[in-house]
């Protein structure tokens, strides 16, 4: 894994694109160059009262320009001030940070996104080179659909059923008779769970992008750890660092 560093990045453009969701390209010649799909950055507010990094994950990777796209949700006063951030500002971010998804050992691939575990897809739907499947899942409102469609076939789902399968990710799968050797997915845990359970069924491999609150973001802290098959040889104990170990993992290597 590439070596992370710690950089004052330019944004070069942020833009509403959902209620409370936001995209944001930032300059960062160095992080842009190194980093891979499904890693993510830690970004910092600047504000004396909130010395925590806020975790994103990397949406798009432009390393011609140098430029990395993040797409996050404003959650709290850190993301807040995020979304304030104009063109020409600038913001300090550390990355790349985790272990990204691995892209080779398999032909169809099925990638799975939901919420805003959806945005981090949209890079590995870019590189990865085989036959790929892209299921999204929605509350209702719809963010970063149309962007996926020149990679694979897209298919919705929605709580609501206002687009797509009424349901969930799965009922996607499902109604759409979809079938794969690879599932690749990130979301809220709940989702993954379904994810894992089917995987298990079909007799497929998944690698799974876990969502976590963070701290540090580089494995010191261990707040954000999650029950693994095997031992961690820097706790001793059955469990993995989210930030570190992942977030992507083999959905057999985890419990969820």
């Amino acid at each position: 894994m590439a070596q992370k560093v710690k950089n004052i990045a330019i944004v070069q453009k942020n833009e509403r694109i959902g209620t409370d969701i936001y995209s944001i390209w930032l300059k960062d010649e160095q992080i842009a160059a190194n980093a891979k799909p499904g890693q993510f950055v830690s970004v910092y507010t600047g504000e004396a009262d909130k010395l925590l990094p806020r975790p994103i994950s990397i949406c798009e990777i432009d390393k011609e320009n140098g430029l990395l796209r993040l797409v996050f949700r404003v959650v709290g006063a850190g993301t807040r001030l995020f979304a304030a951030l104009a063109e020409g500002d600038t913001v300090e971010v550390m990355g790349p940070l985790g272990n990204g998804f691995c892209l080779e050992g398999f032909k169809k691939a099925i990638l799975i996104g939901g919420g805003i575990g959806i945005p981090p897809m949209l890079e590995l739907a870019k590189q990865l080179d085989c036959e790929k499947q892209i299921v999204l899942g929605y509350r209702d409102e719809l963010f970063l659909n149309e962007e996926f469609e020149p990679y694979g076939r897209v298919y919705l789902s929605t709580e609501d059923g206002s687009a797509g399968t009424k349901g969930n990710v799965i009922d996607a799968i499902r109604a759409n008779d979809l079938d794969c050797d690879m599932i690749l997915a990130c979301g809220p845990t709940p989702m993954l769970r379904g994810i894992k359970a089917y995987a298990e069924e079909k007799g497929i491999r998944a690698q799974i992008s876990m969502e976590e609150k963070m701290a540090c973001g580089i494995g010191a802290c261990l707040a954000c750890v999650c029950k693994s098959r095997e031992k961690d040889h820097h706790t001793n104990v059955n469990n993995k660092r989210i930030c570190k170990d992942g977030p992507v993992f083999y959905a057999d290597e985890v419990e969820l």
